[in-house]
């Protein structure tokens, strides 16, 4: 059962039929960035707002091609390292006194 979208949901579409994306197909992405559903056709389509790098796309996808983007924290702040690298520990000897 595919989820149930709405309009102004984010989503991710597959790049499975998308030939004109640059690089081997083995080692593109296999989703593009979230873009925004602006209508739902009947259960089985959603047309998107397509960004720039899409634009020349038809807009109208299948459902079986697009999922829901959920928004991490990764997301929201890329600088954001998963695992920081420990600080070194310095060992300070007590003074006299």
């Amino acid at each position: 059962m595919e989820p149930d979208f709405k309009e102004g949901d984010q989503v991710l579409v597959s790049t499975l039929n998308f030939n004109n994306l640059k690089g081997p197909k083995n080692m593109r992405e296999s989703f593009v960035e979230p873009l925004t559903i602006i209508k739902l056709i009947g259960e089985n389509a959603v047309e998107l707002k397509l960004t720039e790098p899409f634009s020349r796309k038809h807009q109208v996808f299948p459902v079986s091609l697009v999922k829901l983007y959920f928004q991490t924290e990764e997301n929201n702040f890329p600088s954001m390292k998963k695992n920081p690298t420990p600080r070194e520990i310095v060992e300070v000897e007590d003074s006299p006194g």
